[in-house]
């Protein structure tokens, strides 16, 4: 059976690209089936260690079967890293002490992407405030930063990159169903008119998800200005949504999951967040995977329930007790089992440390 594109997904479901206070409907989805239990392979999980971020990612995809087996000539690629603390980047470094998806791994994707023909790829991130400067996305050595590269690859490259802010960049806004009380989300329209989604966390434990990985990277795709309140009227937080269980607020971004089917996922093991995530002034602790494990590592999959659950696993999280994995399995949004994931590289054995888990606030 042919795969339709995100764009034909939502016109066939009755999304259209909306104003923010202007009112939608929609049609309702079919609940989807449950897997039945299977012992056979399902999913692939790229899983590559060392200490170069550019050199792993682009391994891990050529792992993977390459970027052209998920871009094709011509297409617009969205990518979505996890920028939680990015606005405050001027002040603190939010990528050396593991808050922030480092630069170097989304600078490699962004040229895999335009390698293989796309015609855009847009770097966009929701975060905690309206505007932030990309020009502080720095990579780990200082050598270099998003907008240089952007600018770089413009160049080079047939294909143009471009940096969003979503909140003020996205042209408009399209709900998609959700099995919540909201009974929709709004969701940048530059997310759902890419032809591919690349989504490329890092590896944190969160106080509210329990772990903030590839699936809930997609809350910042949502609109501050509907969903989100200003704190100390210094920055907004989405608390609109429900965050009372990781399974309230995980309803949330698996149904957003669902609606854009995101084509890849790569999540960074390089520093990272253990204990009361996501951030250290929320009482997270900086973890260095070089320190922990002796190397960095990055894992890659196209089936986003499988990257999470290898991360999960990496962490020293059982799956089982991690909520929106059962959900998001349940939704039949990709693969948990670890008997029916194939490990591409490196062993999970190999990869997996403590990681002090997350004391749940909701």
């Amino acid at each position: 059976m042919q795969k339709i594109n995100r764009r034909e997904f939502l016109k066939a479901s009755g999304s259209t690209a909306v104003a923010l206070k202007t009112p939608w409907l929609f049609t309702s989805f079919k609940k989807e089936s449950v897997k039945k239990p299977s012992k056979e392979t399902n999913a692939q999980v790229a899983a590559i260690r060392g200490d170069n971020l550019d050199s792993m990612t682009r391994d891990a995809i050529d792992a993977l079967g390459g970027i052209q087996t998920v871009v094709n000539k011509g297409e617009t690629v969205f990518i979505k890293p996890n920028f939680v603390s990015f606005p405050w980047a001027q002040y603190s470094n939010c990528f050396r002490i593991g808050e922030c998806t480092k630069p170097e791994i989304i600078i490699a994707v962004t040229e895999e992407c335009l390698k293989a023909g796309a015609a855009e790829v847009i770097i966009g991130e929701g975060s905690h405030l309206p505007t932030f400067e990309w020009q502080y996305a720095i990579t780990l050595d200082g050598s270099t930063n998003l907008v240089k590269e952007a600018e770089r690859f413009s160049s080079l490259y047939d294909g143009k990159v471009t940096l969003a802010c979503l909140e003020t960049d996205s042209p408009g806004w399209v709900e998609v169903p959700s099995n919540t009380s909201l009974n929709k989300i709004a969701i940048s329209s530059l997310v759902a008119n890419a032809d591919k989604v690349i989504s490329i966390p890092v590896a944190k434990t969160h106080s509210w998800a329990q772990l903030t990985l590839a699936l809930k990277n997609f809350i910042g795709i949502t609109p501050l200005s509907r969903y989100a309140q200003l704190i100390d009227n210094t920055w907004w937080n989405r608390g609109t949504f429900d965050h009372s269980s990781p399974q309230a607020i995980g309803q949330i971004y698996l149904d957003i999951v669902k609606n854009i089917k995101p084509d890849l996922s790569i999540i960074d093991f390089s520093i990272g967040i253990e204990g009361d995530g996501p951030t250290t002034n929320l009482g997270g602790t900086t973890l260095n995977m070089k320190e922990r494990l002796g190397s960095w590592a990055i894992i890659a999959s196209t089936d986003i329930m499988a990257a999470d659950a290898t991360a999960a696993r990496i962490m020293s999280h059982d799956t089982n007790k991690v909520k929106h994995l059962a959900m998001g399995f349940d939704m039949d949004l990709g693969e948990i089992r670890e008997e029916s994931i194939e490990i591409l590289g490196e062993k999970l054995d190999n990869l997996s440390v403590t990681w002090k888990s997350a004391r749940l606030k909701g």
